[in-house]
């Protein structure tokens, strides 16, 4: 399919300058917190005075690093939260299902993609936090009461829905799509109320885990699993190893 190497090709010679124009803008608000900061330094004449001398040169170094630190985190929310915003624009509309991998299907949900890379510039940072949520929220997420996510790697947040007081402890991962055999294979995931994602596991597309369920630290469920209400499934790939009653399967 020539047009599709075409298409590929020149968007993602357009990915680059097109991080770069959102990076720079997003570091508006931080350079006028950085400049505003020392403007105001200045305009008192006995700090101005201590900082054109060589012999507060460590003041004049913290001032100036305290101007910068607040700079970068106002950048780093900045482009999270535009980020967030520009995922959620332009997130694909796709129905569960495959979609040959060299397709333009593929291309849109791929650039969607970008906004999610380049929020991780910073979103690391900010989970779990009310701005974490807010940014999942805006990038299409369906999050209930209470949420707590301590994941940067909720990928394709539009597909993705949690429900009350869910936690996704550390570096887990939740993905609503896989490649296989040539195609691209999207498919919801759906968290019930009080469930619990375990550190480091991998939860893949299909998946609906139910209310009180519980998923061990670096456990992978497989793609279109049912964990039911209050199991815990642990391992590699994940198996009830507790039923929701306490006892253990047969």
């Amino acid at each position: 399919m020539k047009s599709f190497t075409i298409v590929q090709n020149l968007l993602t010679a357009l990915v680059i300058p097109f991080l770069a124009i959102i990076v720079g803008l997003s570091s508006i608000p931080g350079s006028y917190i950085f400049y505003e900061i020392l403007h105001l330094v200045e305009l008192n004449s006995a700090t101005d005075q201590f900082l054109q001398s060589d012999e507060y040169a460590l003041e004049k170094y913290a001032i100036t690093g305290i101007a910068a630190g607040m700079g970068i985190m106002a950048w780093g929310i900045t482009l999270v939260i535009i980020s967030g915003l520009l995922g959620g624009l332009f997130r694909p509309r796709l129905e569960p299902g495959r979609y040959p991998l060299r397709s333009f299907l593929t291309i849109q949900w791929a650039w969607s993609m970008v906004f999610h890379r380049i929020a991780l510039f910073f979103l690391p940072f900010l989970v779990p936090s009310f701005i974490g949520n807010t940014y999942y929220w805006l990038s299409g997420a369906k999050l209930g009461k209470g949420v707590q996510i301590n994941s940067a790697h909720l990928n394709d947040a539009g597909s993705v829905t949690l429900g009350d007081r869910v936690v996704i402890g550390g570096k887990a991962i939740i993905n609503a799509h896989l490649t296989e055999k040539g195609e691209l294979v999207m498919a919801p995931v759906s968290i019930g109320n009080d469930a619990l994602i375990g550190m480091g596991s991998v939860i893949q597309p299909g998946c609906t885990i139910g209310n009180g369920a519980v998923v061990a630290s670096r456990a992978v469920v497989p793609k279109w699993t049912n964990i039911p209400e209050g199991e815990v499934w642990a391992g590699i790939p994940a198996r009830c190893i507790k039923l929701a009653d306490g006892s253990k399967p047969e």
